[in-house]
């Protein structure tokens, strides 16, 4: 599961038209009204966006890159569960959340895992995608069909910090050895409204958590700050954002400054162009020399197969959900993330031998 991105920029249009209308990610007043409105605004310059970086999203290739590469892996794993078949289900643009719930019923699956991509959890996105799995699975009459399990988070898994520990070493390599040890890394992930996160949303300091895991495993050689991107609309969002970061510490003298992905599972917009194109270019504008980013995780074989272990511990663990995604924000009001929590909750699985 993840929110996935037009593969052609003349999907643009749709794909913000369904991102608006969901209120879980970004609560609107008025939503019915508004997200069209705001959708048809903002389509002219996110299609040039996307045609800057290369005419559409990279995610779809990038997913089913992985998926397919950790079935593999997890044919051998878990071998009394084999064969796996990774299926996609994208929040806002094809493959639709319906369509692979038809693809998987065409396959006449009976067991599935509901496996989101963003390790850190957040109402808006593992939230929104599970309520809308529900509502679908609902809605076709097919609660009774599958049986269903969740891996909800995953913020702090060994393979997900070394993964990205390794891509940040890299990329300190392109520094001179005399400045390694000074470069600013700046953790970028994706903001929330902050009435969002004064609900209780649990994503902050899951994000705090891969921060914190990723620079255990660095030694803590060098400074750091967690940033946040992608704010939209007029609203408090959490910060500092990204491109203020990187102003702040420019003011202030630093000209080493990399900017680490810490919350996406590949490239897309909010790298391709929001990082690449926007915060490095406005960099180079104001005289920075050292600005850069880190690779995305994309067809990291250290990634892959932490997507692999992961799934083979949960098979190992049988259970349908985590403790923590049965605990509701203290401040929700959202009858359906109840409901699709009970859902899942209320499935019965069973644990099963995997390979060491």
């Amino acid at each position: 599961m993840n929110m996935g991105g037009p593969a052609k920029v003349e999907d643009t249009g749709d794909f913000l038209s369904r991102l608006f209308h969901d209120g879980d990610l970004i609560p609107l007043p008025f939503q019915s009204y508004m997200a069209p409105l705001i959708a048809r605004r903002r389509t002219p310059k996110i299609e040039e966006q996307y045609a800057k970086i290369g005419g559409g999203s990279p995610i779809l290739k990038w997913t089913r890159e992985q998926g397919a590469g950790m079935v593999k892996i997890l044919d051998e794993l878990s071998p009394s569960t084999a064969p796996h078949k990774p299926y996609v289900a994208f929040r806002y643009t094809n493959p639709l959340t319906e369509e692979c719930i038809e693809e998987m019923k065409r396959d006449g699956v009976k067991r599935a895992i509901a496996f989101t991509q963003y390790p850190q959890y957040s109402c808006s996105t593992t939230g929104s995608s599970l309520n809308e799995m529900y509502r679908q699975l609902k809605a076709k009459g097919e609660e009774n069909g599958i049986t269903w399990s969740v891996i909800d988070r995953w913020p702090t898994h060994p393979g997900l910090v070394e993964a990205i520990a390794q891509n940040i070493e890299k990329s300190l390599l392109t520094y001179p050895e005399a400045e390694r040890s000074s470069v600013v890394l700046l953790f970028s992930a994706h903001s929330l409204p902050m009435s969002v996160v004064n609900r209780g949303d649990p994503y902050p300091p899951e994000v705090a958590a891969t921060v914190h895991a990723v620079m255990a495993r660095l030694g803590n050689q060098n400074p750091y700050r967690t940033v946040w991107q992608s704010q939209v609309g007029p609203s408090a969002w959490l910060g500092p954002q990204t491109s203020d970061a990187i102003k702040g510490y420019a003011k202030k003298g630093v000209n080493n400054m990399l900017l680490v992905p810490i919350a996406f599972t590949s490239d897309h917009i909010e790298t391709l162009f929001e990082l690449d194109l926007e915060y490095l270019e406005e960099a180079k504008e104001m005289g920075l020399t050292g600005v850069k980013r880190s690779e995305s995780l994309n067809g990291s074989p250290v990634f892959i197969r932490a997507l692999a272990d992961i799934a083979a511990e949960h098979l190992k663990k049988g259970s349908a959900v985590s403790t923590q995604m049965m605990l509701r924000c203290p401040g929700c009001t959202n009858e359906t993330c109840g409901q699709a929590k009970e859902y899942f909750h209320n499935q019965t699985v069973e644990p099963v031998q995997v390979q060491a």
